[in-house]
C-alpha cells in the first residue's frame, strides 16, 4: 500500500513557475513508476509527464514538453513536477500516481495509487 501526499500548487500569473512535489509513504517507493496527470472543469483527466522508477525514462504530453520536468529522490521517496513558462491553458487540478510496475506509462490504467490532487491556476 502506497500513499501519495501533493503539495504546491496554487495562483501564478503567465510566464510564471510552480513546483509540485507529491511524498510517498509505505514500502518500496523506489520501484515504482510515477506520473502526473491533470484535469481542467468540464474536461476529462489527461496525462502530463511519467518517470520510470530509476529516473532513466521520462515521458511527456506535447502540450507540456520543454516546459515541464519530472523528476524524483528515491531517497526522500519523492517525485516533482517543475512547471516553468505556465500559461492559462495549463489550469487545472494536478494528481500524481504510481504505478507498481517501475516503468513510465501515459495511460491511467497502469496506475495504482493516487494523490490527493492539487489545484494549479495560471491567471493574470
Amino acid at each position: 500500500q502506497v500513499q501519495l501526499v501533493q503539495s504546491g500548487g496554487g495562483l501564478v500569473q503567465p510566464g510564471g513557475s510552480l513546483n509540485l512535489s507529491c511524498s510517498a509513504s509505505g514500502r518500496h517507493f523506489e520501484s515504482y513508476g510515477m506520473g502526473w496527470f491533470r484535469q481542467a472543469p468540464e474536461k476529462e483527466r489527461e496525462f502530463v509527464a511519467a518517470i520510470s522508477w530509476n529516473s532513466d525514462s521520462t515521458y511527456y504530453a506535447d502540450s507540456v514538453k520543454g516546459r515541464f520536468t519530472i523528476s524524483r529522490d528515491n531517497a526522500k521517496n519523492t517525485v516533482y513536477l517543475q512547471m516553468n513558462n505556465l500559461n492559462p491553458e495549463d489550469t487545472a487540478f494536478y494528481y500524481c500516481a504510481a504505478a507498481m510496475y517501475g516503468l513510465a506509462y501515459s495511460p491511467q490504467d497502469p496506475y495504482d495509487y493516487w494523490g490527493q490532487g492539487t489545484q494549479v491556476t495560471v491567471s493574470s
